[in-house]
């Protein structure tokens, strides 16, 4: 497969189309559409037009991600539970690459200045709390309940893109766009658990950006728990735990029942008894699956790739002027830098 034809594949792949789909609404064969994307075959620019058309981008978007080797073939950060449908997460993973590539496009004709950055550990290194630790010294961050993840990662030049996944097995991915970092979430989440999954691929973003381990996905979980909720200050506050404590806690410090629950018998505050007691207790009352206050907390509401494009707006660029400039075909196709009350349809 050839990066031209990696980056037909991906975008097709993250519109959720068929080879026979694309190759109908861009006239020609599903043989043909197939040697493109194989790399068997070099599509002439009236078909490479045709394509790009169809899959709602610009022909410089597929020829910009196909001059790069594998850059729309990126194995992304992804928290998702076991029984995530493998079709599910690798349309979702096609998206993140296809967004990825949109904000790179982007960003080769807007200069973003971050007040921060996010830093790059190594985790055979350091320990994921530590880094956590480290991150909130280093972004000067208050002590105490962290009021909106999203704010914070924004500041350092992170790209968060929500949508409703159409499932409720995968909460977010994650990747590097050269020095941008993007996250997609899933919107369709409760906030608590939303803002678990951002400290969750923040974690990613600062201890896998050059390699993976083999307990990564642990080392991410224990990243974003002491992120939100730092050992110093909570520790006393999760001994004695119940249902009532519990409830009291998740409307502090944002985070769910399970979250306090796992971040207490990690820190050696509750014992494995009281763990297994304490979610039967969550069990009894149905809360396991959707616990109160979820719906009461300040939703994370990202705002970076709005006010991006509410800066070009206000420069005097039409809506199509800044869709093409991130590789989309015209604004009815860019999901992603629209102003705010400008949001069109969802890809």
């Amino acid at each position: 497969m050839t990066a031209l034809g990696e980056a037909i594949t991906t975008a097709r792949r993250a519109h959720g189309l068929t080879q026979e789909e694309l190759a109908t609404a861009a006239g020609v064969t599903q043989a043909a559409l197939s040697r493109y994307e194989n790399g068997m075959r070099e599509p002439d620019s009236d078909v490479l037009e045709r394509l790009a058309a169809a899959l709602g981008v610009t022909v410089a978007f597929l020829k910009a991600a196909g001059s790069v080797r594998g850059a729309m073939a990126v194995d992304a950060h992804m928290r998702r539970r076991a029984t995530a449908k493998a079709t599910t997460w690798r349309q979702l993973e096609a998206k993140l690459n296809v967004y990825r590539m949109h904000v790179r496009h982007l960003m080769e004709e807007v200069s973003l200045k971050a007040n921060q950055q996010i830093p790059r550990f190594d985790p055979m290194e350091t320990d994921p709390a530590d880094a956590a630790r480290m991150v909130r010294m280093q972004w000067r961050m208050p002590i105490g309940p962290v009021r909106s993840i999203a704010r914070w990662m924004e500041a350092a030049g992170c790209v968060i893109l929500a949508e409703d996944f159409a499932t409720s097995r995968v909460d977010g991915l994650s990747q590097w766009v050269d020095d941008y970092p993007v996250v997609m979430i899933n919107l369709t989440a409760p906030t608590d658990r939303l803002r678990l999954t951002l400290g969750h691929e923040l974690g990613h973003l600062c201890l896998h950006a050059y390699e993976v381990t083999p307990d990564m996905e642990e080392q991410a979980t224990r990243f974003a728990a002491e992120f939100l909720m730092p050992e110093e200050v909570i520790r006393p506050q999760l001994r004695n735990l119940n249902l009532g404590r519990l409830h009291d806690l998740k409307r502090e410090w944002g985070t769910s029942m399970q979250a306090l629950i796992e971040h207490a018998y990690r820190l050696g505050t509750i014992t494995a008894s009281k763990r297994e007691y304490l979610y039967k207790q969550l069990s009894s009352k149905g809360w396991r699956t959707r616990e109160p206050l979820s719906d009461e907390l300040v939703p994370e509401t990202p705002a970076l790739a709005q006010s991006i494009g509410e800066v070009m707006t206000d420069k005097g660029l039409t809506p199509d002027e800044i869709a093409q400039m991130a590789g989309f075909s015209d604004a009815s196709q860019n999901t992603i830098f629209v102003p705010r009350g400008r949001r069109l349809r969802a890809l």
